[in-house]
């Protein structure tokens, strides 16, 4: 994709290279270790120990707190008054398989492979697909856009139905307390946002150690259970799944939607695959989490087998009277880490998404020098606030959360799935009917919980799918209305080819200096130029078109990262290249451009920006989606802000477009 330098009149992907020409068998073969290039300062400062540490805190911190409510919503599923062994050890085969199948099977051994460049996430798969299909796909492209769409209604709905599930502990230590579990936790999640601006770097220190002693007390808790009823193991056989489905088969696909929350945050795992690496998250998956998990949830089971009336808050009833106070501290704040993960999640979706032309640019701030991956967003992360805030009000327990929770969840993995069908085929050269049988039994159980989630879809779980749909429609116009101007504006273009021939005899006086033009196509000359020789009618000695592009990769290389090429006369043209992880700065970058051979004084030189406004002019449900392009074009970021130009060197010229 081609970065347009304009914010509020942006032009969309065109092509970076050649693509049909590129093998994608080789860019994979090259890129399969890139995430040990990524993360080698990282690797030889902490070591693998430190950075599976932070994978705990930070990747599995959604996860690591489904035992709060899985297992109880599961089981009042069910209906059953006093839940006897067919139910309990048959939920909790479902719920270890789900773990198996899901996480570890499809995350952990596959997805985790299927990197760009050592970055994961269902963006960065759709790129892998892109690239080996060598030209775009709408349909695969829709995938995309609602893959997205559908992590937005996660990322609302993952920090208020933690976060309100632990609080709600709190009502078993002091009963007096009930009132106050709703203000408390809006409280929790305001002061969660309001620090978000102030970075992660400090708080991300604790994450990994906290997490530590949550799964570790999760181990605990349950190993003092399994021995009062040891025969819950028999729940690592799936006949007791399959069992409990036939003899419960009224309830069966309402229980299922519940059994999936324990999966919920496993989506992270490939998220955050830049972040940490392939190594260290494997090892803390096995090592910790997993067993932790198990452990717990198997002395939830005992527990409620021995004793079935604490089925109705089995987590907190795990622990001792003494205990249970700080047990609901603990999980108050793991629930809160669990909250941050997601809600950085979100900054680097959005981050992607903008840099893919999904989105309007918007101002990115990165919170701590040297970590790429630390950003701040701050129109993402107000509209998640409310939205969150919006959630907590509206439902007032997470019991009530829990309906709307899975939708959203499935819906993605579902779509991540289906776009890892297409990485097997286009990508590793699978055949597509031997690609679709291989992935089928993971697509099945993913379809079967995504069907079951959406029997709540009255009870709450048209929330997120309204979410979604919203994030979808703002996503489609945005590309919509960018294809649409940069047609519009390449029917009146001019090549750089014809201009730098006739400007051989041109009169234009000339003056010192040099003068950046910032273009979205380098083949394109620049609005901004023909206005400026047009009213002012100067050349400067030195004319530098510059463009920005976004690679399809999360890190551009050094070698990759600038361009210059003499166009003959007082023309050049410079391109900088950024990642689609990365914010692109343009007055850091420039320091590439000197050693690339470009020579300018900084205090000689002047940055022209062409600003376009969009002017919708269709009809019906096309005037609807030209209206909301303009609309987003709007609140999105000042250009010399995303691209960090010297404030003092720019110059604006605008123009108005028809779309």
């Amino acid at each position: 994709m081609i970065d347009n330098p304009l914010p509020r009149g942006d032009e969309p992907e065109l092509p970076l290279f050649d693509e049909e020409a590129l093998d994608i068998a080789d860019y994979l073969k090259s890129e399969a270790d890139a995430e040990d290039d990524i993360h080698q300062n990282d690797a030889h400062g902490q070591g693998v120990a430190a950075l599976t540490l932070g994978a705990i805190g930070v990747v599995y911190g959604d996860i690591g707190t489904s035992p709060i409510y899985a297992f109880r919503e599961a089981l009042r599923a069910t209906g059953a008054e006093h839940p006897g062994a067919g139910e309990v050890l048959g939920i909790l085969s479902l719920l270890i398989w789900t773990l198996f199948l899901i996480v570890t099977v499809k995350y952990i051994f596959f997805l985790l492979r299927a990197d760009n460049r050592g970055e994961g996430g269902i963006l960065s798969l759709y790129t892998l697909v892109r690239l080996a299909a060598g030209k775009r796909s709408v349909p695969v492209l829709m995938l995309a856009l609602c893959g997205a769409a559908l992590f937005a209604g996660d990322a609302a709905i993952t920090p208020a139905i933690s976060v309100l599930s632990a609080v709600e502990g709190a009502e078993l230590v002091l009963p007096s307390l009930a009132p106050f579990v709703l203000p408390l936790t809006v409280g929790i999640i305001v002061g969660l946002f309001m620090m978000q601006r102030s970075g992660t770097a400090s708080m991300a220190k604790l994450f990994g150690p906290i997490c530590v002693v949550w799964f570790l007390s999760l181990a605990i808790l349950g190993i003092l259970h399994i021995g009062k009823a040891p025969e819950v193991l028999a729940a690592f056989n799936p006949l007791w799944a399959v069992s409990f489905l036939v003899n419960h088969s009224g309830v069966a696909f309402v229980v299922l939607g519940a059994v999936f929350l324990a999966a919920t945050g496993g989506e992270a795992l490939y998220a955050d695959l830049g972040h940490f690496g392939r190594r260290p998250i494997k090892l803390a998956w096995f090592i910790l989490v997993l067993p932790s998990l198990l452990l717990n949830y198997l002395g939830q089971g005992a527990m409620v087998l021995a004793d079935p009336e604490k089925a109705e808050n089995s987590f907190f009833a795990l622990a001792p009277d003494g205990v249970l106070p700080w047990l609901v501290a603990l999980a108050t704040m793991a629930t809160v880490i669990a909250s941050q993960a997601v809600i950085s999640g979100a900054f680097s979706m959005a981050r992607g998404a903008i840099q893919l032309g999904f989105l309007p640019r918007l101002t990115i701030r990165h919170t701590a020098e040297g970590a790429s991956g630390q950003i701040y967003i701050g129109a993402i992360n107000w509209t998640l606030l409310f939205g969150v805030l919006g959630l907590v009000l509206s439902f007032r327990s997470s019991e009530a959360l829990a309906s709307a929770y899975g939708i959203s969840v499935t819906g993605s993995m579902v779509l991540e799935t289906t776009l890892g069908t297409l990485f097997l085929w286009r990508a590793m050269k699978i055949p597509l009917l031997l690609s679709m049988l291989i992935v089928a039994p993971v697509f099945l159980i993913e379809a079967t919980f995504f069907a079951s989630n959406a029997m709540k879809f009255f009870d709450g779980g048209y929330v997120p799918v309204m979410i979604a749909a919203f994030m979808a429609l703002m996503m489609a116009a945005w590309w919509r209305g960018s294809q649409r101007m940069l047609a519009r504006v390449h029917k009146l273009a001019i090549s750089v080819k014809s201009l730098v021939k006739s400007m051989r005899k041109s009169s234009a006086h000339v003056i010192p200096g040099t003068a950046f033009f910032l273009t979205g196509d380098p083949d394109i000359v620049p609005s901004a130029f023909l206005h400026n020789l047009k009213h002012n009618r100067v050349l400067h000695e030195q004319t530098v078109f510059l463009t920005v592009e976004v690679l399809r990769v999360p890190y551009a290389t050094a070698e990759e990262r600038v361009t210059v090429e003499q166009l003959g006369g007082c023309f050049q043209r410079l391109i900088l290249r950024f990642g689609f992880m990365e914010t692109p700065n343009v007055s850091r970058a420039m320091g590439h451009a000197r050693r690339a051979g470009l020579k300018f004084d900084v205090m000689a030189s002047t940055f022209f920006l062409g600003r376009r406004r969009a002017v919708a002019t269709g009809h019906g449900v096309e005037l609807v989606m030209d209206k909301i392009y303009v609309a987003l074009s709007r609140i999105a970021a000042d250009p010399s802000d995303f691209y960090h130009l010297p404030r003092d060197r720019v110059v604006e010229l605008g123009e108005r477009v028809a779309i």
